[in-house]
């Protein structure tokens, strides 16, 4: 509570009132946010290191178009941009740092780290992926038509470490136990379900046809001298798997398919025995679990939440010296191994809208932050030899570039890329409120952003327009230019200069704010996160004086964000008088068969739970609905179903309500790729709130 009453005093501090002019985007036409060139330009996205780990690769278009090439440029800061070919091979770098392996044209090459001396050491008909270097660097395990098969990089000739049946899953190869040991997997779909997303603007209608479910796992220890399998885990769960650099052990982070229980279970592959060194259990779900060897040491690092909070653990193989390294009420979203006694992290320790980069001395349990200047940072990569640690970096009106500090000599943050184009500081964006509030229940700290209209008059009253973010498990309220939604930041700000307040609120389900923050929701989704929004609604209305036009608001969002349009709508209409739906979920059964690794952690078996089903889905309101509604969805989106755009619309349509708009996208997925499917999208809810929230 001390931290939070902090906050909201500097915010008042510095912000004594709104009262203020406010600069809005004037020149900011509508079709310009969708259409290319992009206003902000296209974010590079990593995608490797190079073989001599001097450069890094990414995705990119230099001319602000959404098509992307393949770029690279050096580490060292010079932004000496290389346009490379987009067919350029990822490389595997061997554990010694002496070769790269990568496979090209159906074939398997290896090379120096600086690329010379390329060598084809296999070549068959078949594809050849999932390269995996053994620890002392001789040899490479890979993957062709569905078995494990070996080769020395050295010498010529492959071996066989699997033959499956016909019709038997395919395998997939987690590490290297040793030099001569490897960890594999099969996974079962024999019990999942076909889910049907069709397709219709071609000259035929294609079914879709998809297989959709949690897949029985097997886990086992293969050898190359045997075909025997040594089975370490079997049935449905969710887990991940790791060995140490000896060898010796392989651990099983073990999670149940609802992600309620987890073990993290270490085998002795020497003594064949298994030791559980941690367990943790939740009424809600586990997130955001982690875990991974020491480079050398047989000691592992794994994060959990089981003190409230994401935080940095490390264990000893026999669960001794089990030891909590970093505490307090923030959040660790992201940690790896530097060396066997250092680890390199991100914490929001700062400020929740902040992430600053850290390292762990384990040894001393002390942390050295190596970051200063505000900012919010996220997409990390460790080099594979871990003296690199690149990411992206973003402060409020600045889209993100890709930035790198050396972690072995700490320094300054060194920009890597420069890819937000000139144009885009000719408008004049304004920045957002970043607020901290304490919600109904006196406890509840809550982040929300604001935007005020231009020309703002604190004798006045603006109508509202709430944005609700997707995913549920998404952290949206930051310090920084929204990523996931950087045309929704764009469209907020043309907003402005019609004259709307806009207000965004991570409600209770969102990442970043704790286990218990995120698990409320638990059983029945919508109602924290309704209540959230209303509470940032008549916190801002107390702290601007009456601004807000608490008669005229409107809400809209995309895919969970439109779950939450229409559930606010029917939820409380006395509240929320017009909502656009984007891509929605209305019907949480549908969504269950098509994704139940999201859905059944959060609302359980539907066929044991139907009353989290009913409370949760907002069809089950529809018949309730009072409030003007816009239906928009993409025909062939193979996440949320068009299904459930038409069952909602059906049921209002059997109810005699015609206070509804519906818009379907024939060609569009879950994520429009389209400009004109955008901006016939946005122009829609623009006029939708035009029309409801001011005449």
């Amino acid at each position: 509570m001390t931290r939070l009453f902090s906050c909201i005093l500097l915010f008042l501090l510095l912000h004594p009132g709104v009262s203020q002019s406010q600069d809005v985007p004037e020149n900011l036409i509508l079709k310009e946010i969708f259409h290319e060139p992009v206003i902000p330009g296209i974010r590079p996205s990593f995608s490797f290191f190079s073989g001599d780990q001097s450069r890094i690769f990414f995705s990119w278009n230099d001319s602000s178009y959404y098509e992307t090439g393949l770029y690279s440029v050096d580490l060292d800061g010079r932004f000496d941009l290389a346009d490379e070919d987009d067919d350029t091979p990822r490389p595997l770098h061997s554990p010694d740092g002496n070769r790269i392996a990568f496979t090209d044209d159906e074939s398997i090459f290896i090379a120096n780290a600086d690329g010379s001396d390329e060598q084809k050491i296999v070549s068959t008909q078949e594809t050849e992926f999932s390269l995996r270097w053994s620890p002392d660097s001789e040899k490479l395990a890979f993957v062709r038509a569905g078995d494990i098969w070996i080769t020395d990089v050295n010498r010529p000739g492959i071996i066989q470490v699997t033959k499956k049946d016909e019709d038997a899953p395919d395998f997939s190869i987690y590490d290297w136990a040793g030099n001569d040991r490897l960890i594999i997997s099969q996974s079962d779909h024999s019990e999942s379900l076909t889910i049907y997303f069709p397709e219709y603007v071609d000259e035929f209608v294609i079914p879709g046809e998809t297989t959709r479910g949690i897949p029985q796992v097997n886990v086992y220890a293969a050898s190359p001298d045997t075909t025997a399998l040594d089975t370490l885990a079997a049935g449905f769960h969710r887990s991940s798997v790791i060995t140490s650099g000896s060898g010796r052990y392989v651990a099983i982070d073990y999670m149940d398919p609802a992600l309620k229980h987890r073990n993290l279970i270490v085998h002795d592959l020497q003594e064949k025995s298994q030791t559980v060194v941690f367990e943790d259990s939740t009424d809600g779900w586990l997130h955001h679990t982690y875990a991974a060897f020491a480079p050398e040491e047989d000691r592992i690092l794994f994060l959990s939440e089981q003190s409230g909070w994401n935080h940095i653990y490390t264990v000893n193989p026999d669960g001794s010296a089990l030891t909590q390294h970093t505490s307090g009420e923030y959040y660790v979203p992201w940690a790896r191994w530097v060396d066997d006694n250092t680890i390199v992290y991100s914490s929001n320790e700062e400020e929740y809208g902040e992430r600053h980069i850290y390292l762990l001395d384990t040894d001393s349990n002390s942390s050295q932050k190596l970051t200063d200047e505000t900012a919010y940072r996220y997409q990390f990569q460790l080099s594979p030899d871990r003296s690199e640690l690149v990411y992206a970096k973003t402060y409020f009106n600045r889209p993100f570039d890709l930035f790198k500090i050396d972690i072995r000599n700490p320094g300054e943050e060194i920009q890597l890329t420069q890819s937000v184009p000139d144009r885009f500081s000719e408008f004049n964006w304004q920045k957002e409120e970043y607020v901290r509030f304490t919600g109904r229940d006196g406890e509840t700290g809550l982040s929300m952003s604001v935007l005020y209209p231009a020309s703002f008059d604190e004798t006045r009253s603006y109508p509202v327009v709430v944005f609700a973010h997707g995913a549920g498990s998404l952290q949206n309220v930051y310090k920084g230019w929204s990523n996931n939604y950087w045309r929704e930041y764009m469209f907020h700000q043309y907003l402005l200069k019609h004259g709307y307040v806009v207000v965004e609120v991570d409600f209770r389900h969102s990442t970043g704010y704790g286990r218990k923050f995120r698990e409320d929701v638990t059983n029945w989704m919508g109602k924290y996160e309704t209540q959230d929004i209303v509470d940032g609604l008549d916190w801002l209305q107390e702290d601007c004086s009456g601004c807000l036009d608490l008669d005229r608001v409107g809400i809209y969002g995309g895919s969970y964000g439109g779950f939450m349009a229409l559930y606010a709508l029917t939820d409380k209409p006395e509240r929320f008088h017009a909502g656009a739906a984007l891509r929605k979920v209305t019907n949480w059964r549908n969504y269950y068969y098509a994704n139940p690794w999201y859905t059944l952690p959060r609302l359980g078996d539907p066929d044991e739970f139907p009353e989290h089903y009913d409370r949760s889905s907002p069809l089950t309101y529809a018949k309730e609905l009072k409030r003007p509604a816009l239906l928009l969805h993409g025909l062939i989106d193979d996440n949320v179903g068009a299904q459930d755009a038409f069952q909602y619309a059906e049921k209002l349509i059997q109810n005699g309500n015609t206070n509804f708009e519906m818009m379907i996208y024939p060609s569009e997925n879950h994520g429009f790729t389209s400009p004109h499917s955008w901006y016939d999208e946005y122009w829609r809810i623009f006029e939708f709130f035009e029309k409801h929230l001011k005449e």
